[in-house]
Formats: C-alpha cells, structure tokens, sequence
C-alpha cells in the first residue's frame, strides 16, 4: 500500500483517499498552479493508526523522509540546516470540508538553530522570531494539549511591556523572550525539554493530525452534520513547505470565495491580511480587510487572485473557498474546495451557472443539499416593528437569519442550556473550534472579534444558524460573563436579537417575520418538480396547514390524522364525554355533534387542496390519550377534598376510573388504531360517514375534491375487511342522501410487521397502501421512540453501533427490507397499487432516495419540508438516471 503521494503525483480525483485538501493541492499542482511543494498522507494510514493502537506502520517514516528529500530538491532548502532551512505546515483534510474541526500546525522545522539561519537568510529577524512564537504555541496547544490562554496571557503581558497593541508590532527582543517563555510552558506541562529535532516534530505532529479526526469537536461535527463512515473515513495529513505572509508589509494571508457565500452574488468575497499568517484570518485575532482593498495594496497579487478565482471555478465547476498566502509580492495558492454556503447562496449560484452554461440543471439540483434549504424557510426581523428597539451594537453581519435568547458567555453552560430547551445565544471575543458543542446547542452565536471569513463565520454558516461577527464596540468579559458597549451593560441570561443579516444587536425579544420563497427558489423548485419521479405530498391536519404545503409545492395530503382535530378546544369535552359514555347511544349522541365539526374540518382541508388527493386516516391513538392523566386526576381530588367541594370529586372520581379502567401497560401496542375501530365500530363509521358527507357536498359544489379515508395499525385482513364492511354500509347511505355516487378510496397503513408480511393479503380488499414508518420502525428495533431517544441512541451512534438515528432516516437493512416486500406482494395482485410514505421519513433526503429505488409512488412530509422533499426526490432520480444500466448476460446452452 502506498502511504505518501506527492502533490505532483496524487490523483485530485481521490477525496476519499488524499482528503479534500490533498486532492485539492495535488489537483492545483498538476494544472500547474503556483502552489509550494508537499505531499499527503492518505486517510488509510489514519486507519491503520487506530486499528493498530494509535501507532504509526513502521513503513510510514521512510516514506516520509524520501518525500522530505523531494522537497528539499524542489526548494532548494535544508531540512534542519544551519543556512537555508526548510519549514513546513501540518494539516488535516478529511473527505469532505469539516471547517476548524482538526489541527494544523505552521512553521514546523524551527529550533534555537534554524530561527537564527532563517532570520539571516530573509535578513528579517522579526520575521523569523514571530514564526518560532507561532510554531511553540501551535504545537504546544495542538501536540502537548497546553491551554491556550496560558500563551496568550505571556503575549498580552509582552503588548503591555512593549506598549504596544498588536502582535505585528512586538520587536524582535519582546517576541525572542515569548519564545522562551512559551517553551517554558510546554516543559512544565509535559515534563520534558520543547523538542528541538524536526523529525522527532514532525513524527508528533503527524500523530496529533491523526488524533484530532476523534477529537470531541470532530466527532461532533460528524455526528451533528450526519458524516458517516462511508462519506469520511480518517483524515489525511498534507505536508506543504511554508511559505511566509508575515514577511513584512509586502506579504499578506487571506481567505477568499469566488461568489459570496451568504447571498450567491458573483463577485469574489473575503479577507486578508498584510503581514500575517493564516491562523490570524480564520481565528479572527485581528479584523482583516475586504479583498477588494488588495487591488490598491497589492494590485498584482489582486489580479492573479482574480485569475485564479476564475479558473478554479471553471476548472470544479463549482464555487471555491481558497487560502493564498503573498510572500514579499509573490502569489501562493494554499487551498481550495467547494464554498461552504448558505441555503441562499447555494440557490442563487445554482440558477446563476446555469444560466451562465458553467453547469446542467441536474448537477444544479444535485449541488444542493436538500436539508439546507431549511434555511430559507427560517423567521426574520420584522424590521418595521423593530424601529422603536433598542440596538445595542453592530458587528460584521456573517450569517443570516434572526434569533433571540438568553446572552450565554460560558461554552459549557451554553451545551448545558441549549440541551434542556433553553434558546441561547453563545457569545465570545473569538471562537474557536473547541466552542463547537456549543454552536449546536445555541440558537445564534455573536463575537466580538473576527471577520466573515472567521471560525465563528463559517461553522455558523454551514449550520444555518444566525452570527454576527467582529462586534469590537463590545468589550466582552469572559470571567465576569457580561459584557458592555458605551453605557449598555448586557449581563448572562439577558434577552437579546441577533440579527445575522444586517450585524444588528437588539436588546430584548424582537418579533420576527415569516420567511418568503424567493424567484430563484421558485425556479429550483420547478426544475426539481420536473425532474422527480415520485410525488410530494404533506402532512396535515388543519386547513392553514394544508393551504401552506400547497404554497410550498404539495401534490396532495398524504396523512391528515382525525385525532388531531379531536384536540382542539371546541371538542376535546365532547370526546371526553363520548369516551364517558356507559352506552351505545349515549356514545351516538356525541358522536352526532363530533360528526358535523370533522365534516367542517374535511370540507376546509379538501377546498384547500382542490384537485389532490387528501388521505384522512382515522383515530390512531388509544382512548386513554385523551383523559387526564391519574396521578393529576388523583392530587386534583386530593386537593379538592381539603376544600370540601364534593359534587366535583364525585365528578373526577368517575373519570379517575375509567382511565384506570383505559390505562395499558404498553399502549403503543395495545388497544388503538383499528382495535378501536372493531371494539367501538360507531367511532369509525361516524368517521367515514363525515368524509363521504364532505365529499358529497363538495361534489354537489363542482369542486374536485379526492378524499382517501385510511386505517391505521390493521395487521390482518379479516380486520381490514370487518372495517370495509362499515366504509360500504356508509358509503351506500351517503350515496342514496345525496344521490349521486362517490370514488373514495380505502387503503390501510402498513406500519405492524404483519401488514408488510401479508400485504398480499390485504391488496385484495386495500385500493392503497401507505407505510408509516415511524410505528414500523418502533416495532422493528422494540424501541420506544420516546424513551431511546433521550437514553441509550445517542450512545450507539457514538460508539457507532448505529450510524444514524433510525427514526430519522430510514433503516435500510432491516424497515426497508420490510418495505420492499410489502410493495413486491401488494403489487404482484394489483401492478398499480398506489404506494405512499407517511412517516416522518418522508421528509429525510437519505430515506427519500431509497424509496425512490423502492418505487414507492409518494412520500409524504411536513409543509415546511415540502421544498427539502420536492430537491431529494429530484436527486434521487437524477441519480438513479445517471447509474450505469447492467446489461443481462445472454445464456449460453
């Protein structure tokens, strides 16, 4: 096995073995981009080094030192030499962009000897004392796990001693009593003398590449953004000889995108840096310059950059994020991969490229990432409301969106809150990739320092979640967990808006309003519309949330769940009070009046989605769901008894028993569904007899109206026929009432596993299935949803016994399989069989490829994930469109 490829050598194409930034470099090199020398170590080596124990194959050094020899060829420098030595930087790259997720390491090669052989060669001792203070406290941080804030405490106390207020302006005697402060640190924490021998160095700094792709914010971020083995598996390491932008005021260091990222605009967007190195832009030390200011400060380097912007987007097709460095005027390319944008961003330049030919309509859709357009969908600042707000600050507007919490200055605290249902937003001077559990956890994230281009900027970005950056006119307090600008003091747990589309930082809770989908999200839509196979329906239960699914592109009502409409205020009594009833009649009493209120219910949702089908399942949960809960029932009694109102208790007593006599020790498998329907048959036919009488008058109305009327948790088919004996009995009396005839449709959930078994079976009486997934999946893994979620799933995805959850994307292995049988038998009797998806997969982009492949007819999701259903199932077809078709092999006798 090959461990080390050259950048002139490695296939560019080979994300998966040379990681993103290696085939990334290896790529530029090879179209002959000016990019310094190095090499990668591939993601196989990072598995072989936790397979065998976090220890380096034997094989791997000799590679590494060849390649260091080739190298030293290419630049004519020494490694360890006393004249002219050669430095190198050590970073990460997995398969797909993880932004401040792993470690890099810059300068690596300096020791007491090489800092004074570089200082000579460059005639720059500045320069290269600045390079050693960077090198110590990287590989001190990043390699022996030292605190941070114990080197920024000796470089703050060097500002002082100076009297200066940057680090570019400590001199050369301030930043030699750094270095050697700094090693100081590092000797106490490990024990040991600061290593001086850049092989030993380098050997460490390859082992802590490797030991940050299972770093806690690694692992996060994987977990959080659903990475699994076969998208990422270990992370490269890349080698590249340095090259400086800390040289002087002829140098820079900037990041840069070819379109804006947060708005799509085809304009280059970014930062830079005069006299800095990369770590400086990202981790938002200092406030950097917009790139366009480089076209007055360093025109030349502005127009390759230009150049080059434009040739690396052609090249990938595709948006880039590239690092260059300028050392002493010369131009540098140190990365590129695709830009990391927003849902809007991404929508903009997908139309943009296709209209400017650079791509297809199909890898336009496929280029999103469906769950992302969430984003478009989110809230924003009522603006208008907010004149009479109070802003307390403005900063650098990185991502959009608005959000309103609590101030949160602690990390830990901000992870604690976040995850017990409290809206924070996290608050910093700076961020850095260790804050990233707390980006999970807070609803908005607002620093002090950095720029657009910062860590804080792009994770917050990528997550979709609002920030503000480089907000300097707030002096941030992180002991004090406050912070103050002019005479505003904003102290933890005070209510502010962040406003990640304008940098506004309002005090208190600021309305927001709803989001609007965009002309170029319209055309997005319909692209995908036409490209899809299978349709997009919604669930819904109210007539606003039919009319919203169908704003969003609905073809129809794939669930509209009865209970729903029996917990609204005007009827939770009357159900409580048929579900009290000692009788037959007295139940058709209540029933009577419940019928005429659903009826309304249908007439509202079938108007709404006039001209598609609306499948209405009838009453799923058990009985006991909609009467108080007996240990409520038992203290109200309790406390009424003190107060001596017996009529009351008397009252509570009655109902206490029967939902004693209700209650199950496992309901979720107990009696509901079309138990209910069998044991109370009045129910059921008050039910369908409310859609049939919908339907009927709607007819009567010339309104194209297409109701379905569906039962739930039915695992046999003499259940199933007992239900359709009530559906024809009520189906002939409406049609004699009204006297016209009526098409409704009776289907049947599949959601137990005998269902899936013998839908053979069920095909001869169901005109239509739909799987819910959600039941069938609890019956599959004898999980409770409710109880693993909060328990022991999150530990199995850790310790990646399962590599999602499978409530939210489908069990391939062992749900789909079920799924795959009950379509081949269901479809064996009848070849037409409409086959929908009513669980909350039907709104995942992973389940909706694979019941694409399945040949479900539709899934159905949530009305604001319509447009997320609408592009997955436009990219599943894609896909399947573009899969290579296998011929049949022709026998042979």
């Amino acid at each position: 096995m090959k461990m080390v490829y050259s950048f002139d050598e490695g296939d560019g194409k080979n994300r998966k073995l040379l990681g993103g930034k290696g085939a990334g470099l290896c790529e530029m090199t090879q179209l002959k981009l000016p990019v310094p020398p190095g090499f990668t170590i591939t993601t196989e080596v990072c598995k072989a080094y936790y397979q065998n124990n976090k220890n380096l194959p034997k094989t791997l050094w000799p590679e590494v030192k060849k390649n260091i020899a080739k190298l030293e060829r290419k630049t004519g420098k020494k490694w360890n030499s006393k004249e002219n030595p050669l430095l190198v930087s050590v970073r990460s790259g997995a398969a797909i962009s993880m932004p401040g997720m792993m470690d890099t390491i810059l300068n690596l090669g300096l020791n007491d000897t090489t800092v004074e052989a570089l200082a000579k060669k460059t005639s720059n001792p500045r320069f290269a004392w600045d390079s050693y203070r960077r090198f110590v406290q990287l590989f001190g941080k990043v390699v022996f796990g030292v605190n941070d804030k114990k080197f920024d405490v000796i470089l703050e106390n060097a500002k002082n001693k100076q009297g200066v207020h940057l680090d570019s302006d400590l001199n050369e005697q301030s930043l030699r009593e750094v270095v050697s402060q700094y090693k100081d640190i590092c000797q106490k924490h490990m024990g040991q003398p600061f290593p001086s021998n850049p092989d030993d160095q380098l050997l460490l700094a390859i082992k802590a590449v490797f030991n940050s792709w299972m770093g806690e914010r690694a692992v996060v971020y994987r977990e959080k953004n659903h990475v699994t083995k076969d998208i990422a598996d270990g992370t490269a390491v890349n080698v590249v000889t340095m090259v400086f932008g800390n040289m002087g005021n002829d140098s820079a260091t900037g990041v840069v995108f070819t379109r804006n990222p947060g708005d799509g605009t085809n304009k280059i967007f970014g930062e830079y840096l005069v006299n800095a190195q990369g770590e400086d832009v990202v981790a938002g030390v200092r406030t950097p310059k917009p790139v366009d200011e480089m076209k007055n400060e360093m025109p030349k380097s502005y127009e390759l950059l230009l150049k080059t912007c434009r040739n690396l987007e052609r090249h990938y097709k595709e948006p880039q994020d590239i690092e260059f460095t300028v050392e002493r005027g010369k131009f540098y390319l140190l990365q590129t991969r695709s830009a990391k944008m927003n849902a809007a961003g991404m929508i903009k330049t997908s139309v943009d490229m296709v209209k400017e030919k650079l791509i297809t309509k199909d890898r336009a859709l496929l280029r999103l990432q469906a769950d992302q357009l969430e984003q478009l969908l989110h809230k924003t600042i009522d603006y208008e409301k907010a004149k009479d707000s109070k802003k307390a600050a403005k900063g650098i507007a990185a991502s959009p969106g608005a959000a309103s919490g609590v101030a949160v200055f602690d990390v830990k605290q901000a992870v604690a809150m976040g995850e017990n249902g409290a809206k924070v937003i996290l608050v910093r001077e700076e961020t850095k990739p260790e804050d990233v559990p707390a980006f999970f956890a807070s609803v908005g994230i607002l620093t002090s320092r950095g720029g657009k281009t910062s860590h804080a900027a792009v994770v917050a970005r990528g997550m979709g979640k609002p920030c503000i950056v480089g907000c300097s006119e707030l002096k941030i307090n992180q002991d004090a967990k406050m912070a103050t600008v002019g005479d505003i003091t904003i102290r933890q747990g005070d209510q502010i808006t962040i406003d990640g589309s304008q940098g506004d930082v309002y005090l208190g809770d600021i309305p927001t309003i709803e989001p609007q989908i965009t002309d170029n999200f319209k055309t997005i839509l319909e692209w995908a519309k036409k490209a899809k196979k299978i349709g997009i329906r919604a669930n819904a239960d109210t007539p606003d949330a039919a009319q919203l699914a169908r704003r969003y592109g609905a073809e129809g009502i794939g669930l509209c769940r009865t209970e729903r409409m029996f917990n609204a205020s005007d009827r939770l009594g009357l159900f409580v009070k048929l579900i009290m009833a000692k009788s037959v009649d007295e139940r058709k009493q209540h029933l009577e009046k419940l019928q005429e209120l659903q009826k309304s219910d249908f007439i509202q949702i079938l108007k709404a989605m006039e001209g598609y089908k609306v499948t209405i399942r009838l009453l799923d949960p058990p009985l006991h769901e909609f009467l108080p809960n007996p240990e409520e029932l038992i203290n109200k009694i309790h406390k009424l008894e003190k107060q001596g109102n017996a009529q009351e208790i008397e009252e509570l007593k009655v109902i206490l028993a029967r939902a004693k006599e209700l209650a199950e020790i496992n309901p979720m498998m107990g009696h509901r569904g079309v138990r209910v329907g069998i044991t109370y048959p009045e129910i059921y036919e008050m039910q369908i007899r409310a859609v049939f009488e919908a339907g009927a008058e709607l007819a009567k109305q010339k309104i194209n109206a297409y109701p379905q009327i569906m039962i739930p948790q039915v695992g046999s088919i003499t259940e199933l026929n007992h239900i359709r004996q009530i559906y024809e009995k009520v189906k002939a009396e409406v049609e004699s009432k009204y006297g016209l005839k009526l098409k409704i449709n009776f289907g049947t959930m599949l959601e137990v596993v005998r269902a899936c078994l013998t839908s053979g079976e069920l095909a001869s009486t169901a005109e239509f299935f739909s799987f819910g997934t959600n039941d069938l999946t609890q019956a599959v893994f004898s999980y409770s949803r409710e109880d693993v979620e909060g328990k022991f799933l999150p530990e199995y995805m850790e310790k990646e016994i399962l590599e999602r959850n499978p409530f939210q994307t489908v069990d391939v292995n062992g749900v789909g399989s079920l799924v795959k049988i009950a379509i081949s038998n269901g479809r064996a009797l009848k070849p037409g069989l409409e086959i929908g998806v009513c669980g909350e997969h039907g709104g995942d982009p992973n389940s909706i490829k694979f019941f694409h492949g399945a040949g479900v007819s539709y899934v159905s999701a949530s009305p604001h994930r319509i447009p997320i259903a609408i592009v997955a199932a436009a990219q599943a077809a894609i896909l399947n469109k573009s899969k290579p078709k296998i011929k049949a092999k022709k026998s042979h006798k």
